[in-house]
């Protein structure tokens, strides 16, 4: 039997035109560097993102070329992550927090034709420019006004038709292990990962939401935020550059949000001031927090509960759009005991709807015994087949699933606990020990701000676990202490040899521990 269906492209100009039909009038506000705020609609925000899509097409932009963005978190960014895709060709967000000369090669290994960048962030542009970046032209928010006299002269010429296979946008992995490499998004991936991001056991977006993505819009598109956003309609509030915790709580406070969205460090920070001065702020009940780029401990879950406010564990990666899975109760586990409700929202979840995940070792898939570990790997309609160029295809298995290199177990239930990097392992003695379980458990010590741990080599047992830790202001505890705190969870030989005491951790410009610069800062430690 033939199906009787239309045959209609899953494509950016749907979302786009029901915001504009449905929500038109719905707010978007955007905090400025000057902390100023202001005010804007889906309807107005559509209107310039068209003339940004004509205006590209005026000035020579062909379906597929590579326009590059240099913001922060703001209405015009949104007007590009809009309109760059409507005029046929590809968003690329550059990401400001990684080193110029990597911008620069990102840059140029894209092709990126044209620029859109802030105008605070010129200096950090005259960097990219000197490290060997080439734009056609560069276009600047602010400033000289050369974005707006770029919207004003756009001609009257039509749109093109889009099909869903064409590239939307571009993402670059953060470069931990070599140079960055490109994921490329395409309309239907685009569309197939908004659909699922809004439904209830994901993120759970709808119109009667007001949500703060703080998530950056040059991170893996804010996890997919913006477009679900205005898929349902619902406001969207935009920090801009003032990511400290008191910008925030405030934004969170006068605009009433209901869903946020980002890093673990941001959510620390939040409840460092929300402990330091209770009552200061005045948060709707319940607001959602979206966590993701690496696992929040189950202490800091505990903390927001004790807030009224409530974590929510999503994982994903630059090359599954992100969105892989999200850490929701089901009814079971939602009538279990208190540590088993805390452990579950501890894990990083069950796959979302349209994910198959499979974590996998040597003697293949493990079981759901919560002990065996493996490789996760993970296939889907918005999972990357490839990388740009080709470059190694070894992360893809033969039945088509694509090698995360993150370490997890599996419990009864089928939610995932990611245990590690592979490459953050630390073999000791010929057993393996877990780095990331170690420093979720020593950030539930009511001492310890944060925590991560590295191993450095060993002249008996090849490498024995090292904890850099960050305490809380004012507050200390003994390296015993803190073995001691760990023992009763751990097997003896986990337990870190040294403790050391820093000031701060570095991080990748995702948020996540930058241990490559832990271990070359303690390569040498003697035992």
């Amino acid at each position: 039997m033939t199906p009787t269906m239309m045959d209609l492209p899953l494509t950016l100009d749907w979302i786009v035109d029901r915001a504009e039909r449905e929500t038109s009038r719905c707010e978007i506000v955007s905090r400025r560097p000057d902390r100023s705020l202001v005010r804007t609609t889906y309807g107005a925000v559509i209107a310039r993102a068209r003339r940004l899509a004509r205006a590209l097409i005026g000035m020579g932009i062909q379906r597929g070329d590579r326009v590059a963005t240099l913001m922060w978190n703001h209405a015009e960014h949104l007007e590009a992550y809009f309109g760059i895709p409507l005029a046929g060709a590809v968003l690329h967000t550059l990401n400001l927090r990684l080193p110029p000369d990597d911008i620069a090669f990102i840059a140029n290994d894209a092709g990126d034709r044209m620029l859109i960048v802030d105008d605070v962030l010129l200096p950090l542009f005259e960097k990219i420019k000197a490290a060997g970046a080439r734009f056609e032209r560069v276009f600047v928010v602010g400033g000289d006004g050369s974005y707006e006299q770029l919207l004003a002269g756009a001609p009257d010429v039509a749109l093109p038709k889009l099909a869903e296979t064409d590239a939307l946008g571009t993402c670059y992995t953060s470069g931990t292990t070599g140079r960055p490499k490109g994921v490329v998004y395409s309309h239907r991936s685009t569309i197939l990962h908004t659909l699922v991001v809004a439904l209830p056991d994901s993120l759970e977006l709808s119109r009667a939401e007001t949500l703060l993505p703080v998530v950056p819009m040059f991170h893996v598109n804010a996890w997919g935020l913006p477009y679900a956003a205005a898929m349902v309609g619902c406001k969207l509030v935009f920090p801009g550059p003032c990511l400290d915790p008191p910008s925030l709580l405030e934004l969170m406070q006068d605009e009433h949000v209901t869903v946020a969205a980002g890093v673990p460090t941001i959510w620390i920070g939040i409840r460092d001031v929300l402990d330091a001065k209770p009552g200061a702020y005045k948060l709707r009940p319940d607001v959602r927090m979206i966590v993701g780029g690496s696992a929040a401990p189950e202490q800091l879950i505990r903390d927001f509960d004790r807030l009224r406010l409530r974590l929510i564990h999503a994982w994903g990666m630059t090359e599954t759009s992100p969105i892989g899975t999200v850490s929701r109760l089901s009814p079971e586990l939602a009538a279990a005991d208190e540590a088993t409700r805390y452990k579950a929202r501890a894990r990083q979840g069950v796959a979302v709807p349209l994910v198959d995940i499979r974590v996998r070792n040597e003697a293949g898939d493990v079981p759901a015994d919560d002990s065996t570990s493996g490789e996760v790997l993970i296939r889907g309609p918005w999972i990357a087949g490839s990388y740009a160029g080709g470059h190694t295809p070894e992360r893809w298995t033969a039945d088509g699933y694509f090698r995360t290199g993150d370490v997890a177990r599996i419990d009864a239930h089928g939610y995932i606990q990611l245990t590690d990097r592979i490459a953050d392992l630390v073999k000791s003695g010929g057993e393996w020990i877990a780095t990331q379980e170690l420093e979720n458990a020593l950030m539930g010590h009511p001492s310890v701000r944060e925590a991560a741990v590295i191993g450095v080599p060993h002249p008996k047992w090849s490498e024995r676990p090292l904890a850099a830790i960050v305490f809380k202001d004012g507050q200390t505890a003994t390296q015993d202490e803190l073995r001691s705190f760990l023992a009763a969870k751990f097997p003896k030989y986990w337990l870190p040899d040294a403790f050391v005491t820093v000031e701060s951790i570095p991080r990748t410009s995702a948020g996540k521990f930058k241990k490559t610069e832990l271990r070359a800062q303690f390569k040498d430690w003697r035992w």
